[in-house]
């Protein structure tokens, strides 16, 4: 029995996005498949006291040894896709739950002489048409509202219809427009059949002619002044694309595609591949690799089409090669193209140096055509956005974990120990980055490593001054800032010293407090790491010599990943597979995340400013005491000196002040 402690994630590592997760045992089989409006919130609970668990949610996580995810757009597709692995997995654990239950469809009963559309969880019939499922048996009613608007088709059930065919008189959608009403002879059998089939096409994803025809309708009514039909295409037009946007479907026409997304940095690249068969997600992949060489993302893509489809069997030169198809695993699905055969379209999100050559070899691969691109707009786009936040996920779950290992951290610090020629392992290490915009709003970061870990609560943001209070020129004088700010306060705590900071704290003498705990910045570092190359290396070296601190300090480069000592001429170039260099990234990378963080913040405070910061004697606490009594400014300019008098902390004098630096105007001398 496997202790679920061992393989529970992170809390911070799992998205809050809607999508699908599998538990898989140590044999790595699939045993449960679950979706989630919020993985987060469901993984969770997953992993609390096992005691509160039920006793087959206890049983599943005490067998698993492994939870993975996958983050898709919606809920709908969520559902669609765990649907999809249920039936593909057949994980047992969901047939102990009863998870494969039968979903809510909207269905067309093209088998009867006047089709009806209605909602339905039955079978399979030969002779309807559905579509789904969805995750409400509301969503389903609402969607078949709007629908009506374009496509008015009966509803209604064979008693009704033939009562209403007996008294010759519709029912209420009849006499609203909801219904075309075949039951008194308002449109032909052949019309309303016709009106089915149309909407049927419109759910399989075939939209852009009715849309195109309705847009074309309501151009023309309003070049004929005919405002009132162009009104009513306009709102049909939106209702149709209210469907669209809830419609199970991830791609329309029944497109069959691989779309290929590819993060990388200097070091490591996340791949992550979603297999589109029939519109549908039917399987997604994953996986970093290490970037051994220089190779840009353009050849790594190359190599990935290579990797993935080199076990694909080529044509045999007939142009017609038979591809074994995937049967349907829903009511509304249909049989489609296998994931591991080559689709008839991929999309790439950087595109492969050699296209052509690689689309001549799929195509013999396939038997037809394939055509490699990037997506530019529409729901291929936004699925290559879905696509890449995966391989993001990835790749920074894999950066975390790697620098998590224990094994990993030990050998990290002994790494740098050798390479650096450093007397003993930098069990501390803080790094240092400069944030700003344009120059404005300068930020300076500081993170700290302590035994390859971060510790975040000695986590420290400078607001970059300058001489003149309105900060520095360049990086390399904010980050001279930045390292004087910081070891003179070192400085004063260790030597006892009384007094203040620039920033008004007060020095505390000792390592620590009365409590045990480290001060502020009590903790000398072993270890020095600045964003930079050699300018902004030097620069910092020359801010802790002026102060006389001889801490070793070091340089990172992002293009190449060079590793920067003051006063050498050349980089010390580490393995690209070093852990000490995959450490010093995660360290590079965080302070670069802290100060950009911080930035935002400075920046986001400078812009809500309102027109009360600019009277002398109101300050944020009577800002608030204002807004909150009157809700807004305009209503504060409107108020008279009195009422803005009975504020609390408001004065006569300064109520007066406020209403007329608010009402220059009537300013009375």
């Amino acid at each position: 029995m496997a202790d679920p402690s061992t393989y529970r994630p992170k809390t911070g590592e799992i998205p809050t996005d809607p999508g699908v997760y599998r538990f898989r045992d140590e044999q790595g089989q699939v045993i449960y498949v679950g979706k989630a409006k919020n993985l987060r919130a469901r993984l969770t609970n997953y992993f609390q006291d096992l005691a509160n668990l039920h006793p087959r949610t206890q049983k599943m996580v005490t067998t698993a040894a492994s939870v993975q995810w996958t983050v898709v757009r919606s809920e709908i597709e969520a559902l669609t896709l765990e649907f999809t692995w249920i039936k593909e997995f057949n994980p047992r654990f969901n047939v102990m739950f009863k998870d494969d239950k039968s979903y809510p469809y909207l269905a067309v009963s093209m088998g009867e002489k006047y089709p009806r559309v209605q909602v339905t969880r039955e079978a399979r019939r030969k002779d309807s048409r559905y579509f789904g499922p969805y995750t409400k048996v509301w969503a389903i009613r609402e969607t078949i509202d709007l629908l009506l608007r374009v496509f008015p088709l009966r509803t209604c059930s064979a008693g009704v219809f033939r009562r209403a065919q007996a008294q010759g008189r519709p029912c209420l959608l009849g006499y609203i427009d909801k219904c075309s009403a075949p039951c008194v002879g308002r449109i032909s059998q052949e019309e309303h059949r016709a009106l089915a089939q149309a909407m049927c096409e419109f759910m399989e994803g075939r939209a852009t002619p009715v849309l195109r025809q309705i847009e074309a309708e309501m151009r023309e009514a309003s070049a004929q002044l005919d405002f009132e039909t162009a009104a009513e295409k306009r709102d049909d037009l939106q209702a149709l694309r209210t469907v669209l946007e809830k419609n199970t479907m991830v791609l329309g026409d029944g497109t069959d595609a691989d779309i290929f997304a590819l993060v990388s940095d200097e070091l490591d690249a996340a791949v992550h591949v979603f297999h589109v068969r029939g519109g549908r997600i039917r399987g997604t992949r994953g996986w970093v690799i290490s970037r051994d060489d220089d190779a840009d993302e353009s050849e790594l893509m190359s190599r990935l089409f290579e990797q993935i489809y080199s076990e694909i069997p080529e044509d045999s030169g007939t142009g017609a090669r038979a591809i074994e198809q995937a049967q349907a695993v829903s009511v509304d699905d249909v049989v489609h193209t296998p994931t591991r055969a080559v689709p008839r379209e991929i999309l790439v999100s950087v595109m492969p140096d050699d296209r052509e050559t690689l689309a001549q070899w799929l195509a013999g691969k396939r038997g037809g055509i394939v055509d490699i691109h990037v997506p530019q707009r529409g729901n291929k786009a936004q699925l290559m956005e879905t696509v890449k936040e995966n391989a993001k996920q990835a790749l920074v779950l894999h950066k975390t974990r790697r620098s998590g290992d224990l094994a990993q951290r030990g050998q990290a610090m002994d790494e740098l120990a050798q390479y650096l020629d450093l007397p003993a392992a930098p069990l501390r290490i803080e790094c240092y980055d400069i944030s700003h915009t344009q120059g404005q709003q300068q930020v300076g970061s500081m993170v700290v490593f302590e035994d390859g870990t971060p510790r975040k609560d000695a986590y420290r943001h400078f607001n970059i001054h300058g001489d003149d209070e309105n900060g520095t020129p360049d990086d390399t004088s904010a980050m001279d800032e930045v390292l004087r700010r910081r070891f003179r306060r070192l400085l004063a705590e260790e030597n006892g010293e009384d007094g203040e900071d620039d920033e008004g704290i007060a020095f505390e003498s000792g390592p620590v407090d009365a409590s045990g705990r480290p001060r502020r910045f009590s903790y000398r570092p072993d270890l020095v790491v600045v964003d930079g190359g050699l300018p902004q290396v030097n620069a910092a070296r020359s801010a802790l010599d002026a102060m006389g601190i001889d801490i070793p300090l070091i340089g990172l480069a992002k293009r190449l990943e060079e590793v920067w000592i003051p006063g050498e001429d050349f980089p010390v170039i580490f393995p690209r597979t070093s852990a000490a260099l995959y450490m010093l990234q995660y360290v590079r990378d965080e302070s670069h995340r802290f100060a950009i963080t911080a930035h935002r913040k400075r920046r986001a405070k400078t812009q809500q400013r309102s027109v009360l910061d600019e009277i002398p004697g109101v300050g944020p606490s009577r800002q608030k005491a204002l807004l909150r009594r009157f809700g807004s400014v305009k209503k504060i300019r409107e108020a008279t000196v009195g009422a803005i008098a009975e504020v609390p902390g408001i004065g006569d004098t300064l109520a007066q002040t406020i209403f007329d630096a608010l009402n220059p105007e009537q300013k009375t001398d």
